[in-house]
């Protein structure tokens, strides 16, 4: 008698940190020019015409800054599946992230609307600011409503969107680097369609994440459930 013997296949573990240290390593690039734009303004620095309008108003620039490190460092945990499936860690952290997301947009869309343009900008890039600032502050406002009504796979998406607008200025500084390199400074137009393009990379990279969860989600849901089930919260 012959006994064919059976192979259990284990499925492999997904890598922990690849994506949440990209993150981090993406969020670094606006998070030393901050780092740089406050010690300019504490340390005394020389009034120039390209940081005139951070002297006269200080508080939205430091109110912006100390918020998007906030958000962007703290934002890309969420990434990382370990610390995703702890209901404890999930809700303290966003209980931090939600603000200072509000805070960031709120202060980056004053900025664009009430500190005069500085050279090389021009009306093309105010309305691409307001726009995706206007969008940042939506999708977290529509981020807190969805986990006020327990709605976590909506939740999840906004949230999403929210924090890969929040980072675009990672995303810009490598969209712009070639061609400062290859081209040379940009003109107004060119620096708008750069900065503009960051913004859409990053909006179409949360769509694809938000989308590929929902076809994870759904090949993980037994036969027959309810497709009104929702998923655990993540970021």
């Amino acid at each position: 008698m012959t006994t064919a013997a059976s192979t259990v296949s284990v499925p492999r573990r997904r890598a922990q940190w690849p994506v949440p240290a990209g993150l981090i390593l993406l969020s670094l690039i606006p998070v030393i020019a901050g780092a740089a734009r406050m010690t300019e303004l504490t340390g005394g620095a020389a009034i120039t015409p390209q940081n005139a309008r951070f002297f006269a108003s200080p508080g939205p620039v430091v109110t912006h800054i100390v918020s998007v490190t906030t958000y962007c460092l703290l934002g890309a945990f969420q990434f990382v599946p370990s610390l995703r499936g702890r209901r404890g860690w999930h809700r303290i952290a966003g209980r931090v992230l939600a603000p200072a997301g509000l805070l960031a947009a709120l202060s980056g869309l004053w900025m664009a609307a009430f500190y005069p343009l500085p050279a090389g900008d021009g009306p093309v890039l105010f309305v691409l600011r307001m726009v995706f600032g206007s969008a940042m502050l939506a999708s977290l406002i529509l981020g807190v409503v969805t986990i006020v009504r327990r709605d976590f796979v909506r939740h999840s998406a906004w949230m999403t969107r929210g924090y890969a607008i929040g980072v675009a200025a990672g995303t810009q500084a490598l969209v712009s680097l070639p061609w400062m390199l290859l081209v040379g400074p940009p003109d107004e137009l060119t620096r708008a369609i750069l900065l503009g393009s960051a913004w859409v990379i990053n909006v179409a990279v949360a769509e694809l994440v938000i989308h590929r969860r929902a076809v994870s989600a759904k090949r993980s849901r037994p036969a027959g459930r309810a497709v009104a089930d929702r998923a655990a919260p993540v970021a």
